[in-house]
């Protein structure tokens, strides 16, 4: 008799992580989900040296620079009417261009989205390097639009909403 309520104790144990399991799968295999399980390597290449002095100036060069890092996750054309996340970030970028902290000063709705953002910006570094600006540094704030589909658009460069 001990050894049923064993056996029956190590078959529902079993039962409930194959169920976990299941559904730990089914949430990534949401299209909305699986889209920002990952950042993709960076198709960027070594940037040149920013020009602009202003901190709206150079944020438009990063845009830019991430939008050529992740061609194949720029949403083309205006933006669909309803998106699945707006995400404000602040990036601080250091004198070689590096990335030294981005922090979320606006959350999206979807929470996947925030962490997707966030590496997407430090896996494009370097960005160009903010040399005219006071102490090689420059701290900017942008929004990313992003689309369900995993496409996104930064409010410096994008081309509107429908």
């Amino acid at each position: 008799m001990h050894n049923t309520s064993k056996t029956t104790a190590a078959t529902a144990a079993r039962r409930g992580l194959a169920l976990a399991a299941l559904a730990v799968f089914a949430w990534l295999a949401t299209p909305a989900h699986a889209q920002f399980s990952m950042v993709p390597a960076p198709q960027c290449t070594q940037p040149k040296e920013s020009a602009t002095q202003g901190e709206r100036e150079y944020r438009v060069d990063a845009a830019r620079h991430i939008y050529a890092c992740y061609p194949m996750r720029v949403y083309r054309g205006k933006l669909p009417p309803l998106l699945y996340g707006v995400m404000m970030v602040e990036t601080e970028i250091g004198a070689a261009g590096e990335v030294v902290n981005v922090s979320v000063v606006r959350k999206p709705a979807a929470d996947e989205v925030a962490p997707w953002v966030i590496a997407m910006i430090k896996r494009a570094a370097p960005f160009p390097a903010p040399a005219k600006h006071p102490g090689g540094t420059v701290k900017f704030t942008e929004t990313y639009f992003v689309d369900k589909s995993g496409l996104f658009q930064a409010f410096s460069v994008t081309e509107g909403q429908r």
